[in-house]
């Protein structure tokens, strides 16, 4: 019997400081997907699903900790320590709108039409732009009629479907929006802080790492089951295969290695290249490879099956297989 192929990563290399954030864009008609990076030194990064670089975002003046792709891949959102929130051109990398905030902006989740644009961050508010009216006040969503959307830094912010925006805080809590009438809806409450929430779309799921758990949510909560492991450590970030469903990834601030987890919790495999804490990891659209950012200014990208021939690895395996 053949021993397993080793992980043999591709580097993708252009950032000068830690990769903060890393964001895949839905499955084109082509078969094709792009990857947007945020990254401390202020420059996103637009990649091909190969990895190879198709430009670079220039205009915040500060740290960027989210960025995300419209579903065609026409825009692209950002956040930042600048206190603004972009929207841009992909194709010209054009700067279409800027919004001030009073504070860091973390999060950013633009509408699957990408007429609308949700933020999140150190202001503890999180708002909705109209980019049809982009000089228009944003709408702030409030819970009990206070002035804030959480009590903590909002870590993350997701858009379900058309009308739902999900929120993740510092104050362990993920909350539920209707966004036609800005109300909320319902909530959950963790017993320490949200480190991370990401919207996997084909499996209509959020994951959502608190602490030493990993929770994977019914992105709606519609009478799905929530399942929720404890690791041996606290991930900072974690993405489950959208295909098979059978294994999630995660990155860790205590140390540099990418693991892999069976959806018992099991750890599959631990993969080691990066130099620093790994902030963040994300599966791609078809499940072929993760990608995985890191302290050490780098994206690695890995095959979910190493040895098969895709993208820019030329595997050993023949016929596809």
């Amino acid at each position: 019997m053949a021993l397993p192929h080793k992980a043999v990563p591709l580097v993708a290399p252009g950032h000068t400081r830690p990769v903060t954030h890393l964001s895949f864009s839905p499955l084109q008609d082509d078969g094709t997907y792009v990857l947007i990076s945020s990254c401390k030194d202020g420059n996103p990064m637009l990649r091909e699903w190969t990895g190879d670089w198709i430009g670079t975002f220039i205009g915040h003046k500060g740290a960027v900790w989210s960025s995300k792709l419209s579903p065609d891949t026409s825009r692209a959102a950002s956040g930042s320590a600048d206190f603004t929130a972009k929207v841009w051109d992909t194709y010209s990398g054009d700067v279409l709108h800027s919004f001030p905030h009073n504070h860091i902006v973390r999060s950013v989740a633009i509408s699957p039409s990408a007429s609308h644009l949700l933020t999140g961050g150190q202001e503890k508010k999180v708002r909705m732009f109209d980019l049809s009216r982009p000089d228009a006040e944003p709408d702030v969503f409030t819970d009990n009629g206070g002035p804030l959307s959480h009590e903590g830094t909002v870590k993350s912010v997701v858009w379900v479907g058309d009308h739902t925006g999900v929120t993740a805080g510092e104050d362990g809590l993920v909350k539920w929006w209707d966004l036609r009438t800005r109300q909320l809806t319902t909530s959950l409450t963790f017993p320490g802080p949200i480190t991370s929430m990401e919207l996997s779309p084909q499996t209509n799921r959020l994951v959502v790492t608190s602490g030493k758990t990993v929770h994977f949510i019914p992105a709606l909560l519609n009478g799905g089951q929530t399942h929720s492991l404890t690791l041996s450590y606290a991930p900072s970030s974690a993405s489950i295969h959208p295909i098979l469903q059978d294994r999630f990834v995660t990155g860790s601030l205590g140390d540099e290695w990418v693991r892999i987890h069976d959806v018992t919790g099991e750890e599959r495999d631990v993969l080691k290249g990066h130099h620093g804490p790994v902030h963040c990891v994300e599966f791609s659209p078809d499940g072929e490879m993760f990608a995985s950012g890191s302290e050490d200014g780098t994206i690695r990208l890995w095959q979910t099956t190493p040895g098969k021939s895709y993208g820019l690895w030329q595997g050993t395996h023949t016929n596809g297989g």
